[in-house]
């Protein structure tokens, strides 16, 4: 006999009661049986008790997928607790997925025109869930009529659904415009917060909304003077504040009107001040009224004045015992530090003391903006500040702080002893963390101070006989002792208390070095150099140091070996030109000036299309040698022929008369990749002397509420082709549209062949990795033609 199908509360009942998850199933599995059996045999009675039922198996994640066509069954149905059970289930089983959603569209406009709110509020809570973009587009007239009717359930949920609309199908904006302009004037507070959330999604995706609703600017300032004067209702009010989510909604769509708009700036002004005054911050609601006032009064064209004070709220922020709110002011502070550097500078020590806080959240932030406040007037106090906390701050957060602290110093350095202890510092505190050519730039700026390579060896030799852990360290410690290692023996130096060094001692430390197991095999090869250089600057008897080289003749490294090898080889067959070999190295040009030699050559190239055509012709020939060089020697590079000169300008330059070429028709942008609000734009210049070269420069933004981190963008063409990427401009895009990052790409196109590009772009936003591998083929013909 089969057993009889249960009730909705005693199938809970014994699936709660069932001590196995073998037990659970087994219910679950006769149920849906008996289920099925009920659909079948069609009973009209039940059937929303059996979709009930169904709905609850499906909530705790088990197949329910063949009660979709009883959703629309019961939608259908004129009893309404078919159609509340129905729509439950078309909002759960149902979405864009399933040409299913599409069968309802017909049902939800009947049920929109019935006049009944609550199979209206149905209706529309299933359309603002599920509906599709066809849905949306089919029933938009329908949703608008509803905007203005007299039952305030109907109008706050119609309002929500177009919400909705709008995120699916941005075109629908105007159907929804003279609407929104009425449904101002409400008094009832769910319809004039749900208005606002439309207009602010109206605003952000039509520029036409924009401009039409930057009208109504005194109005909302108004309602807004009005909430914070004299309240909306006390039902609304939160720890004293007065309806604090509909003052953060006005305020966000007043960030959205006023921005890049002068007129709607100056109306606001007055009352953002008035805000940010009179709110208290003594309760957590008034803080995100204060932090959303912020945010308006730093993205519209407000006065100094008001920026000043916006700053110096997110100082008393920093002073918050709450945590999230220290974090928020940290994050809005580094926004804000390139465009009001001076205004943040006074909260500097406030700024210092976040670096002490045991989350590594706040920290991580204090240091990036610490990095950021850091200018030739402060270099010393704050590099002083930034060194202590290298010395206890967590594992993770050193290499950053590392790699700022040596930016911070090449940038800014008052002098260049200041500069070499500052990076001696730096390797003995943290060496491990530094970036890889932290030792090349500090070998480059020793050798760069001639009046400091006594006080430098003394100080690195001192470095070394305490610790050599630090193979950074290490490597320049033995860089400057083969070098140098002369001014050692001598005694003088700038230091008060002289070392008095022996060669004997030297050598013993360079061979401790080398037998110690932390050292890498990098820096033992900086150490087998340096005692063959010694071998020229010691006084005295070389034995030992052509035993110590000759014992890694047979080393397993192939690196240290071949060294060792060619060593011994000068010792015994070319005694005579070691000296020579091994004089001090000349001094090597410093890496910065490569980078702005390079930035020079990009401002020059974007500047070519003003220029004449014989003006360009060196400039070009320089940018394809280079090309040339970084494609190797195969000799597969194409010039293109120089351009013959025209008769009128050839005529122009015989007489000595002025002769610019046609000026070229500006290449238009293109977006080539977004998400989440990161945007990745391509913007073209062709030189008129260069024409088969073309420079692209990359332009990323974040309009989101996450930072961009750790942002690389690699790039291929196909093989007729040339590309070279310059460095870029940094690898974080602050969130909510903080400083972008741009790249420049040369490409050279000698054959005027169709420009394809393949992309790669890798990072951080949200805590997730992001990778996106894509390929532009819609490059404006202008590019290659």
């Amino acid at each position: 006999m089969v057993a009889p199908s249960l009730k909705l509360q005693d199938l809970i009942r014994e699936i709660r009661g069932a001590r196995t998850q073998a037990q659970e199933r087994e219910v679950i599995q006769k149920e849906c049986a008996h289920i099925r059996a009920s659909f079948r045999n069609g009973d009209p009675l039940h059937r929303h008790r059996q979709l009930a039922k169904l709905l609850y198996v499906h909530i705790l994640g088990y197949p329910a997928h063949f009660g979709q066509m009883e959703c629309l069954k019961l939608i259908a149905s004129p009893r309404f607790t078919d159609k509340r059970v129905g729509y439950l289930g078309a909002m759960l089983l149902l979405d864009e997925r399933h040409d299913a959603h599409l069968l309802i569209t017909n049902s939800i406009k009947n049920d929109l025109s019935q006049g009944i709110q609550p199979v209206q509020g149905l209706a529309l809570c299933t359309l603002s869930t599920m509906g599709s973009a066809e849905m949306c587009q089919d029933l938009a007239t329908e949703v608008e009529k509803l905007l203005l009717k007299p039952s305030p359930y109907v109008r706050k949920k119609a309002i929500l659904t177009a919400v909705h609309m709008i995120r699916k199908v941005p075109g629908l904006s105007s159907i929804f415009l003279p609407p929104c302009t009425q449904l101002l004037h409400e008094r009832h507070h769910g319809i004039l917060l749900g208005t606002i959330t439309l207009i602010t999604e109206l605003c952000e995706r039509s520029p036409a909304a924009l401009r039409h609703f930057q009208k109504v600017v005194p109005q909302l300032v108004q309602i807004l003077r009005t909430l914070v004067t004299t309240g909306y209702s006390t039902e609304h009010s939160i720890s004293g504040i007065s309806d604090p989510f509909l003052q953060v909604q006005i305020l966000r769509l007043l960030r959205i009107l006023g921005r890049n708009h002068e007129e709607s700036s100056e109306t606001m002004n007055d009352l953002l001040a008035q805000v940010a005054t009179n709110t208290d911050t003594s309760r957590n609601a008034g803080n995100a009224v204060l932090f959303e006032t912020v945010l308006t009064i730093m993205d519209i064209r407000s006065a100094a004045g008001l920026r000043v004070l916006a700053v110096n709220i997110l100082g008393c922020f920093l002073l918050n015992s709450d945590k999230n709110i220290r974090y928020v002011a940290l994050t809005s502070l580094l926004r804000l530090v390139q465009s009001d550097h001076s205004a943040v500078q006074r909260h500097r020590p406030t700024v210092v003391e976040c670096l002490r806080e045991t989350d590594t959240s706040l920290s991580r932030r204090a240091l990036e903006l610490s990095l950021a406040l850091v200018n030739s007037s402060n270099v010393r106090a704050m590099t002083q500040e930034l060194q202590a906390f290298l010395e206890f701050c967590p594992p993770d957060l050193r290499a950053n702080c590392a790699s700022g602290i040596l930016l911070a110093a090449e940038r800014f350095a008052p002098t260049k002893r200041w500069h070499i202890d500052t990076i001696l510092h730096v390797l003995t505190t943290a060496g491990t963390y530094v970036r890889d050519d932290a030792v090349a730039n500090l070998i480059q700026l020793i050798g760069g101070a001639q009046e400091l390579h006594a006080y430098s060896v003394r100080r690195l030799y001192s470095a070394l006989a305490h610790d050599i852990s630090q193979q950074p360290l290490v490597q320049v410690a033995a860089w400057c002792i083969g070098e140098y290692g002369d001014l050692l023996l001598e005694g003088n130096s700038e230091e008060t208390e002289p070392l008095q060094v022996g060669d004997e001692e030297i050598l013993a430390l360079l061979e401790k070095v080398l037998q110690s197991h932390m050292s890498l095999p990098a820096t033992r090869g900086y150490v087998l150099t340096a005692l063959m250089k010694l071998s020229t600057r010691l006084p005295g008897d070389n034995n030992r140091i052509r035993q110590v080289v000759s014992i890694y003749g047979s080393c397993l490294d192939v690196e240290l070996q071949q060294r060792a090898v060619e060593y011994n080889a000068l010792f015994r067959k070319y005694d005579y030109m070691r000296a020579a070999i091994l004089e001090k190295m000349p001094l090597v040009e410093r890496g910065g000036r490569q980078v702005d030699e390079e930035a020079e050559e990009s401002k020059e190239a974007a500047q070519l299309s003003e220029a004449a055509p014989v003006s360009t012709e060196p400039q070009a020939s320089k940018l394809l040698d280079l090309l040339d060089l970084l494609d190797g020697p195969s000799g597969d590079a194409q010039h293109p022929p120089p351009l013959d000169p025209s008769p009128g300008v050839a005529l122009g330059h015989l007489l000595d008369l002025p002769c610019e070429p046609p000026p070229l028709a500006p290449i238009p942008n293109l977006r080539v990749f977004e998400r989440k609000g990161v945007q990745l734009n391509l913007s073209f210049i062709r030189p008129p002397g260069t024409p088969a070269l073309l420079l692209i420069t990359v332009t990323v933004t974040n309009s989101s509420g996450g930072d961009v981190t750790h942002f690389i963008c690699q790039a291929a063409v196909p093989k007729s082709f040339q590309l070279q990427l310059q460095v870029p401009s940094g690898d974080t895009v602050p969130a909510q549209g903080g400083l972008p990052i741009t790249q420049l790409f040369r490409i050279l196109n000698p054959n005027k062949a169709p420009l394809r590009l393949k992309l790669r772009l890798t990072y951080n936003h949200f805590g997730q990795s992001v990778q996106e591998i894509f390929e532009v083929n819609n490059l404006p013909m202008e590019t290659w033609q």
